[in-house]
């Protein structure tokens, strides 16, 4: 089978895709020929299998133009795209040269472009009924992409949920969570620590600095409580200069640290370290980085949105609480700090909840999908 994989992030990015394409890619790599086709600002480093990207030095439109071409181009020769991310453009390339299209869709793309501009305001569920011209466009757009896909692979029952409500049959929509890394060669947690410098007590954020995750929501829950945990905020984006501003606004100081982006390998360590990590988020689907965080060992302090209650349960290994609430927020970071015997049962609950979560049964999940639907 010849499979195009089509992603809009690639290593050294952060984010889930970043992450779940290489991961997808290496595991048909031993058994089928892969091409990747991105976005990078510079050229990704090489791999067993042939990387394609389009510089994001061109301006918008060219760079488009220039990345649908070479989907196309890439597309011709493939038995099936396996598309994470230029949804619009892989299903154009699609229909253009009549290669099977499979979407791993992780929300709804036309609610997220709309949210994180400012441009509205509620939650997935509230955008449904939104009236304006260009979340009318957005929508029709998100439509037609999604309905050209043979196939919809989504992490979460939340997001397969939202699928079906946009009219995509269910027998075309299915759920592959993400996978949990394997984590049987990392060091033991205090060595971490003193590794690391985190001897006081830290949570860790780690993913895209942008508006999707409310950052500002931790800052503002660190300010309210002198004896929140020292947080250290791993990864870049966007969001991260105004971030960094508004920590000096708050007179943070050295409560809460930006380390920019590390190695995926430094990430499930510094998880590991932590006293917990914390995801903060407005809007989520099923993050990579919660699944990482327990499979390491450490609970999880998350927003209850989207499909993050379907792997994290309050107080099993974890803490829940309602998006962009700094108090619930601060009052959940003081249990960290004062009450370690929750921590430790939290901690050990945590590998537990996602051994059900095996990277090579849901790699291969995803593989026999993409054999069902080649050409």
């Amino acid at each position: 089978m010849r499979v195009l994989i089509v992603s809009g992030i690639w290593p050294p990015d952060v984010g889930g895709p970043a992450s779940h394409a290489p991961d997808v890619a290496g595991h048909l790599a031993a058994s089928h020929e892969v091409t990747v086709v991105t976005t990078a600002d510079r050229p990704p480093a090489g791999r067993p299998y042939r990387v394609r990207f389009t510089s994001r030095g061109l301006p918008t439109g060219v760079r488009h133009v220039v990345s649908l071409a070479e989907i196309a181009r890439r597309a011709a020769a493939a038995d099936v795209i396996y598309s994470t991310g230029m949804f619009a453009r892989s299903a154009i390339a699609s229909r253009l040269v009549g290669t099977p299209l499979v979407v791993k869709l992780t929300g709804d793309p036309a609610f997220e472009r709309l949210r994180a501009r400012g441009e509205f305001h509620g939650d997935v569920e509230d955008f449904a009924g939104a009236r304006s011209p260009r979340a009318d466009a957005l929508r029709r757009l998100r439509d037609l992409t999604v309905r050209r896909a043979s196939a919809i692979v989504c992490p979460s029952s939340y997001i397969r949920d939202l699928a079906i409500a946009w009219g995509i049959p269910a027998d075309r929509v299915s759920v592959v969570p993400n996978p949990a890394p394997d984590v049987g060669a990392l060091a033991g947690r205090e060595q971490l620590r003193h590794k690391h410098g985190m001897e006081a007590p830290t949570v860790l954020f780690a993913g895209r600095l942008t508006a999707q995750k409310d950052l500002g929501t931790l800052l503002e829950a660190v300010a309210r409580d002198g004896d929140a945990p020292s947080v250290v905020i791993v990864g870049d984006g966007p969001e991260r200069e105004p971030l960094e501003v508004r920590a000096r606004e708050l007179d943070l100081g050295e409560r809460v640290a930006f380390w920019g982006p590390r190695p995926r390998g430094e990430v499930l360590e510094l998880m590991r370290a932590a006293e917990a990590t914390v995801l903060p988020s407005a809007w989520e689907n099923f993050p990579h980085s919660v699944v990482e965080s327990l499979a390491v060992g450490t609970p999880v302090v998350a927003s209850r949105t989207g499909g993050v209650a379907e792997v994290v349960t309050d107080g099993h290994n974890g803490l829940l609480l309602d998006p962009s609430d700094p108090d619930a927020l601060s009052g959940a970071l003081r249990r960290v700090v004062r009450e370690p015997e929750l921590v430790e049962r939290l901690r050990g609950s945590a590998p537990g909840s996602v051994d059900h979560l095996a990277a090579a049964a849901l790699y291969g999940d995803i593989e026999n999908l993409l054999e069902q639907h080649a050409a």
